[in-house]
């Protein structure tokens, strides 16, 4: 299933500098949370449930991706 992301509302995450580096995007809907390269706005999206999205999130405050 390709979720409709092409009303969502898109925004850069806020550890992403303004140099133009590195960035992300993320939009954020009931169903599925999109993340996006900042710098190739028509490229693939990833897209994860809430629930996956909220444990990735723990996951990475917590230091413990990559364990």
């Amino acid at each position: 299933m390709h979720p409709d992301l092409s009303t969502a509302a898109w925004r850069k995450s806020a550890y992403s500098g303004g140099e133009g580096g590195n960035c992300v995007e993320l939009a954020v809907t009931p169903q599925v949370i999109g993340v996006r390269d900042s710098k190739n706005t028509e490229g693939d999206v990833l897209t994860f449930s809430p629930r996956a999205a909220a444990a990735f999130m723990a996951a990475v405050k917590g230091g413990r991706v990559g364990d």
